[in-house]
């Protein structure tokens, strides 16, 4: 069993800077009007890809609260069979592999299928999600921090 070396709470509190210039990257694709649920499917596939089981939690838990449905968040890691993904999430899936990947390289066909589905600066914007989706997992996998735990449901009174 792995056990954590930091948590979440202390990249706030031992260097703050990096906290805020992270977070504020990963907010200019929401501040550019791309879709929220869409982000998370991206936010869950890089976390899958890097194995970042912080990352990945939180934004199942981010995705729920979202109204992403179960069977996207239950099936995006094999996006490429299951017929439930549009065109224009498929196309962010496959770009979102191909940043987290960079070894792979970044293909022409992943690249035209892109741009097939998001303008010149919808793709900016979504690039700078990846990336910063992709800063946060290093963060969560190196200090291997504790996943976020579901909240209880509170019964209506």
């Amino acid at each position: 069993m792995s056990h954590p070396r930091g948590e979440y709470e202390d990249l706030k509190k031992i260097a703050p800077d990096v906290y805020e210039a992270v977070s504020a990257l990963g907010q200019l694709a929401v501040r550019a009007g791309l879709d929220k649920q869409l982000l998370e499917l991206i936010k869950l596939r890089a976390s899958q890809i890097n194995g970042c089981a912080f990352c990945l939690q939180f934004h199942v838990l981010q995705g729920e609260r979202l109204g992403l449905s179960a069977d996207k968040i239950n099936l995006v890691a094999v996006w490429r069979e299951a017929p439930i993904f549009s065109d224009r999430e498929r196309a962010a899936l496959a770009w979102t592999e191909a940043l987290t990947l960079l070894a792979n390289g970044v293909s022409d066909e992943v690249y035209a299928e892109a741009r097939r589905e998001f303008s010149e600066k919808e793709l900016m914007y979504l690039t700078s999600a990846i990336a910063s989706i992709n800063t946060w997992n290093r963060f969560g996998a190196a200090y291997r921090w504790t996943p976020p735990a579901r909240q209880p449901v509170r019964a209506a009174s």
